[in-house]
């Protein structure tokens, strides 16, 4: 029995999605990162509403004006902002492909925010020890939950600086590296930019 050597069926044939993968050129992780950062923008609305409805609920408790230290949120604003500042030197640094700036810029960002969540924790414990815990009033309730959240945010953020330093330093600078880097770079100044608006609304506009 003959059996022809072109009719047998190519090996390659079986994997069609091979080629498709091998050519993607990531534009639909960057999209889809857009879309999370769109639904995390929901979730902070939604926290940030909350708060302002909340915010003169004290039920007899200490309002934002006897808690908050605002020249301490300050210091805490100015570690976040410098680490935003210190992760656009990363970025265009890795554009320049120095991958060893990269590292050490991503380092100190690492750094500064980590001093951030530091303050933050620090912050949180002496409101609980003075009997302002996040049980004490909606208002408390509220304030504890928005900021939180942020935090935990920072929190996946030094994570994630942890795995593209390893990343870098392991892999350089390839294409899948500086894409993950740049969705970082996303994340964090979003970050940035919810802090801001928390330190606006929240902290000033409770002290002032």
């Amino acid at each position: 029995m003959n059996i022809s050597h072109r009719s047998l069926p190519s090996p390659v044939s079986h994997f069609p999605h091979e080629d498709d993968h091998a050519h993607d050129d990531g534009s639909k992780t960057v999209f889809g990162f857009w879309i999370y950062l769109m639904s995390d923008c929901l979730i902070f609305s939604c926290l940030f509403a909350t708060f302002g409805v909340l915010a003169g609920n004290t039920a007899g408790g200490p309002s934002g004006g006897e808690l908050f230290d605002l020249p301490y949120v300050a210091v805490e604003t100015l570690l976040l902002l410098i680490s935003s500042f210190t992760f656009g030197l990363a970025v265009l640094n890795m554009h320049a492909s120095r991958k060893n700036k990269v590292i050490v810029w991503l380092a100190i960002t690492f750094l500064f925010g980590a001093g951030f969540i530091a303050m933050e924790v620090l912050e949180f414990v002496h409101l609980i020890a003075e009997g302002a815990g996040p049980s004490r009033s909606a208002f408390l309730s509220a304030y504890f939950t928005l900021v939180g959240t942020h935090g935990l945010h920072v929190t996946a953020g030094l994570l994630w600086l942890a795995v593209m330093m390893h990343q870098t330093f392991s892999f350089g600078l390839d294409e899948v590296v500086r894409r993950r880097v740049a969705c970082l770079s996303l994340f964090w100044h979003f970050l940035d930019l919810i802090w801001i608006c928390v330190f606006t609304f929240v902290y000033l506009r409770g002290v002032l």
